[in-house]
Order: C-alpha cells, then structure tokens, then sequence
C-alpha cells in the first residue's frame, strides 16, 4: 500500500501549530485513520506513534520513514500508552470523551496538543450528528484551561474543508511558547 498516492493535505490547524513541538520529538497522533498527519509530522523530522482501530486505514502508513503505527480499539479496549508520554498530541475529527483523561495524561512536560473535531451544530450540516460525537460549546476549553496553557482556541462554522462547525484547540504544558508566524 505504500505505493499509492496520498490524498490528503493535513489540516490548516495542525499545520499551523505543530512546529511548536519540540524539534524531533515524539507524537502520537491519535485515531490517525490513513495517516494525513503522521505522514506531516514526520515529514517535520518528528517520530509519530500513530494509532488507530482500522488496520486497513493504519496500511496507509507502511514502510513511512519516521511512522510507527499501531492497531488498538481506542473506544473499547485498554488505553496503550499507560506510562508513556509525548511531546505532541494530534487529534482530529474524533471524538470520545472517555479517552480525554488519559489523552491529557499523556502529555509530557513542555508538550503540545492540538485537538480539532466537530462540534454541537454540524448536525445540520452533516456528519457526524450524533451527540456523543459533537462538542459541546466551550468543552475542550473547560477541560483544559485550568491546567495547560492555551495557545489557541476557535469554534464556530467554517466553509473548508467542507461546511462544518467544529472546536480547535492548541495548548502546552510547562512553559511560554510563541505563536508560529509571529515575532517573539
């Protein structure tokens, strides 16, 4: 499967933010599905752990220089990264709220997460509608914001890459960081 074209560009967020990681540190990106963002972050000199459900989509990913993937029911199964930590989270366009603790959790010192997933709303506009799935307004900010320093934070209706209304988050643990693209 390595042979084949990748179809998609990583997302404007995780582009954005991911050079605030730490240079060649570690990243899980979870629920990494084909892999846009493992193939991005290493691509930047990053190791990535990327992880997922669907070992058909994880095929994706074989032979990527930089990329470990592993197969792992995230809703179901036990959480596998009990003990480890990283210097970047990626998550995108999932949503399940049981893993939240443990995602935080795993977050190393001086780390950056950067969420973005759907919100309360996108019902009208598509999928997923199911609440279990959509955000509320202001969640991950609540769950955050007492404990890690917010970067960046946007929620709302956007027209690319297709209508949507979703949540994005960036935020670190430990010290002062500086926002790509702006003087110190």
């Amino acid at each position: 499967m390595n042979d084949m074209p990748f179809p998609a560009q990583p997302s404007a967020w995780v582009s954005r933010f991911s050079p605030l990681i730490a240079p060649g540190g570690r990243v899980l990106d979870l629920a990494c599905g084909k892999g846009r963002h493992a193939r991005h972050l290493a691509a930047l000199g990053y190791g990535v752990e990327a992880v997922d459900g669907d070992a058909e989509a994880l095929a994706w990913l074989d032979g990527v220089p930089g990329v470990t993937t592993r197969h792992a029911d995230l809703e179901a199964g036990p959480w596998p990264y009990f003990g480890h930590s990283f210097d970047g989270i990626v998550v995108t366009n999932y949503l399940h709220r049981p893993l939240l603790p443990n995602l935080l959790a795993a977050l190393g010192e001086n780390g950056i997460l950067i969420y973005e997933t759907f919100m309360v709303g996108n019902e009208r506009l598509g999928k997923p509608e199911n609440p279990a799935y959509l955000l509320r307004s202001g969640e991950l900010l609540e769950l955050v914001r007492k404990r890690f320093t917010v970067i960046a934070f946007e929620q709302g209706e956007v027209a690319e890459p297709r209508p949507a209304v979703v949540q994005r988050l960036c935020v670190g643990r430990g010290r002062a960081f500086r926002l790509p693209g702006l003087p110190g």
